[in-house]
């Protein structure tokens, strides 16, 4: 979301002798900052403000800013953006229960992002705010704690796994091919979320790994509706749609395909009987009386955009952790053959004993979260606990990746993979681990407060399943060149750059 793209031409023309000018005047300078042995807050200039600094790292903008967050006394520091745009960073605790929770009304996704999103989310839950919002979440809390829904997205999940993984992971190990595994859990996800909000199987996880329409549609709309938050400014992409032309005309027809086939969904429910006898959310939402078509198709189109890559994320990363770390590797397999006595996919309370594979999973995401910033923006003035203020409309940018790595709370080890930092003895019995949750302030992973995901459950079972499917049966070993680490590449979530190149390995 925060690459920095050059979409216009007209401003490029005026700003591109303006940096050549400060950087003759200025290089000199800011070689002498860079040698310094702290992150220094990047220099500011009028009108363009930071913006020579973003374009420095827009390749690792989340690791630029945690740095500099972290060599902050407070954890807090202003990103001036250009053209009289603040952004607020923080990896304080304070700070964000104050903008998640204490102060929730005076922070919203706001009408910059509201209006940047709209024509892909429309008025669905992750773009709205107020009275619409709260109606869209009593609604979907309601349906996400029904027990057949749970029931409904655990038989997808082990059909998935049964069916497309493991086989897929079978033969990767017969042949010794290198396989991207980010790439097949990344379908495997779309699948799942695919068949959970609409009840329809895109099949992406089938041999031939094809390209279906309405996910290629799907996520050129997500891609190009990103587009426009990099822009330098907002008036570029608003131009170009209101003339529907260029990257606007292209995302226009990428949202008609995507509305389109959910329009012909919904007919098809309709033609086999109506939706009381499907479980999926689209038919869930629509049986309730609750919401009419579009704005159910709002609600799923967002589920879909949650879930279609947090999941893929966080256990690429964690694959990647279990094969440098043999010690913990070892204690997951001795939980997993522990609960798991024969080959039968594990079941929910099975999963839900899995104390160890949860605690790991934590761990991963707190090193590599799988939305490493997000943000709220200001509805009015106000000051934040650590005394920074904050003005109307500007946004605050609570940030999970630089939280993650706070000496002060995770210890001085805290660049390293230890999942029993999750985990403590239960009383009177030493062979028995117990998970201690941490506040979800210090630990803002799946948000907190009223916003906190709805799908985190659903989540966890998921990844908790694929887990144990994968390991009792293979080594997953990378085969990246020179034994390199994957390099991060920040979008919506934290992909690996280059993908995730393994061989599968059998177990026995």
């Amino acid at each position: 979301m925060f690459e920095i793209q050059f979409s216009t031409p007209l401003i490029l023309c005026i700003l591109i002798p303006l940096f050549f000018f400060i950087l003759s005047k200025l290089s000199k300078k800011n070689q002498q900052s860079s040698t310094s042995t702290t992150t220094p807050l990047p220099k500011s200039y009028p009108i363009i403000g930071s913006f020579l600094s973003l374009i420095e790292n827009k390749d690792r903008f989340a690791q630029w800013t945690s740095d500099i967050l972290l060599s902050t006394p407070n954890l807090t520091f202003t990103l001036h953006w250009g053209f009289g745009r603040r952004y607020i960073f923080t990896a304080n605790p304070s700070n964000v229960e104050h903008v998640l929770k204490s102060n929730f009304d005076n922070y919203e996704k706001g009408q910059a992002f509201n209006s940047t999103m709209r024509d892909f989310l429309g008025n669905g839950i992750f773009n709205t705010d107020g009275d619409k919002w709260k109606f869209q979440r009593q609604v979907a809390v309601h349906e996400f704690n029904t027990r057949s829904l749970r029931k409904f997205v655990e038989t997808v999940v082990d059909s998935e796994i049964s069916d497309r993984l493991i086989p897929m992971l079978e033969r990767a190990a017969c042949d010794r091919n290198v396989l991207n595994l980010q790439d097949v859990l990344q379908r495997f996800g779309f699948d799942n979320i695919c068949k959970i909000a609409f009840g329809y199987d895109p099949g992406l996880l089938t041999p031939s790994l094809p390209d279906a329409e309405f996910t290629a549609a799907f996520e050129n709309a997500m891609r190009f509706s990103t587009r426009r938050f990099n822009a330098i400014t907002p008036y570029s992409w608003k131009i170009k749609r209101a003339l529907n032309i260029g990257s606007e005309k292209q995302l226009r027809n990428y949202i008609n395909q995507v509305r389109g086939f959910s329009r012909q969904i919904i007919k098809e429910k309709k033609q086999n009987g109506g939706y009381t006898e499907s479980v999926d959310l689209l038919s869930r939402f629509l049986s309730s009386g609750e919401v009419d078509e579009e704005l159910a198709i709002d609600i799923v189109i967002s589920v879909i955009l949650a879930g279609r890559d947090t999941t893929s994320s966080a256990l690429s990363w964690f694959f990647w952790l279990v094969s440098k770390n043999p010690d913990v590797e070892m204690k997951l397999m001795e939980e997993i053959k522990e609960i798991s006595k024969d080959d039968h996919e594990l079941g929910y309370d099975e999963v839900k004993g899995m104390v160890y594979t949860h605690a790991s999973l934590c761990e991963s995401m707190r090193l590599h979260p799988p939305v490493p910033v997000d943000a709220k923006a200001a509805v009015k003035d106000d000051v934040l606990p650590d005394g920074t203020k904050v003005r109307k409309g500007e946004r605050v940018m609570y940030h999970p990746y630089a939280m993650g790595r706070v000496e002060k709370v995770w210890g001085r080890d805290w660049a390293e993979f230890r999942p029993e930092r999750w985990l403590e003895r239960e009383e009177g019995d030493q062979g028995k681990w117990r998970f201690v949750n941490k506040d979800s302030y210090t630990y803002p992973v799946f948000q907190a407060g009223p916003r906190i995901c709805l799908g985190k459950e659903m989540s966890f079972l998921q990844m908790k399943k694929i887990v144990a499917a994968v390991l009792r049966r293979y080594r997953v070993v990378p085969a990246l060149e020179g034994g390199k680490e994957p390099v991060m590449r920040m979008s919506l979530t934290a992909r690996m750059q280059d993908g995730f190149p393994v061989r599968i390995e059998h177990r026995n």
